[in-house]
């Protein structure tokens, strides 16, 4: 995927100046880029989609993404891969491996981090503390308080990275898991309140932290209409959030939905789709000498053809 490609470019500029809609005017040598790719709902879809015509034939397939990722990782020096949650659940592989297969997969890709699904407690507590070890990148967690289960101090609420100088702080969010997993699978699990966990996040990332960047990686669902918390409305009502990477919905966006608040700070929602047919993909741009970011270029890569690496 080149940058030609792209399906959309965007800049932060100036004051007043929207992240959606102005091509990138600074200098390659006075700017940092930095690739996030993102995945959600992969529901342990292994393979590639029966090209059979049926819809998404073809798409699909962890082997096609592992070599698209490994391209963009040859051409692109800062990249972090995340993924959202509802990594099991779906396909035979989860009913006969138990995740094990999921997590080797994901590790193999290098994932820097995911956040759990309401799916990802499907085998219970014990079943998810089973496979825990074949996944060596981190689960952040920060509104399941996982104290009185077998869970606990398994999980960090966020993780800093750091790139090129540039610092990005990551954090995680469930959702309810009442009325959509059986409490004999979460246990004494207690769920937190995702607006004032989020704002507690932003707190430690922006100041004590000091981040450039602050991530959200959600499964609380893109949009609803009947008052349930979600990705817009986190982003509305909690300030300093730069990106939401969703899951849960399924919900395809070509590019993210930009939040505005009144102060001008801007956050984008992202999410792309389910069972690994796409791959997200945020080049943001900082300027080398403040640090500050200055802009975003965006695209849902499909994941249908063979991809060659050079």
């Amino acid at each position: 995927m080149r940058r030609r490609d792209f399906l959309k470019t965007t800049i932060a500029g100036a004051a007043g100046v929207s992240l959606l809609g102005m091509p990138f005017t600074a200098e390659a040598a006075q700017r940092i880029t930095l690739t996030i790719l993102h995945t959600n709902d992969q529901h342990s879809r292994i393979d590639l989609f029966p090209d059979d015509g049926r819809k998404y034939g073809g798409m699909g397939g962890m082997a096609r993404r592992a070599t698209l990722i490994e391209q963009i990782r040859k051409e692109e020096p800062n990249v972090l891969l995340f993924d959202s949650g509802d990594i099991w659940q779906g396909t035979p592989y989860f009913n006969f491996f138990g995740g094990e297969l999921e997590y080797k997969l994901m590790s193999q890709m290098k994932y820097d981090a995911a956040t759990l699904g309401n799916h990802d407690f499907d085998n219970g507590l014990e079943g998810l503390e089973k496979m825990l070890p074949h996944a060596r990148f981190p689960f952040l967690s920060a509104n399941y308080d996982f104290s009185n289960t077998i869970l606990q101090n398994r999980f960090a609420p966020y993780k800093v990275f750091e790139k090129q100088s540039i610092k990005i702080g990551v954090f995680g969010l469930g959702i309810e898991l009442a009325g959509l997993v059986s409490q004999n699978n979460y246990g004494e699990t207690l769920y937190l309140d995702p607006l004032d966990t989020a704002r507690e996040m932003v707190q430690e990332l922006r100041q004590n932290q000091q981040c450039n960047l602050v991530v959200c990686l959600s499964h609380l669902g893109y949009k609803y209409d009947d008052g349930k918390i979600d990705d817009v409305t986190l982003a509305r009502q909690v300030e300093g959030i730069d990106l939401i990477l969703g899951g849960h919905t399924h919900t395809f966006l070509d590019q993210p939905e930009v939040v505005r608040h009144a102060s001008g700070h801007e956050t984008l929602v992202n999410q792309v789709g389910w069972s690994g047919i796409f791959l997200g993909r945020l080049d943001f741009s900082f300027s080398k000498k403040t640090r500050q970011k200055t802009g975003v270029r965006t695209a849902a890569v499909p994941v249908n053809r063979p991809v060659t690496t050079s």
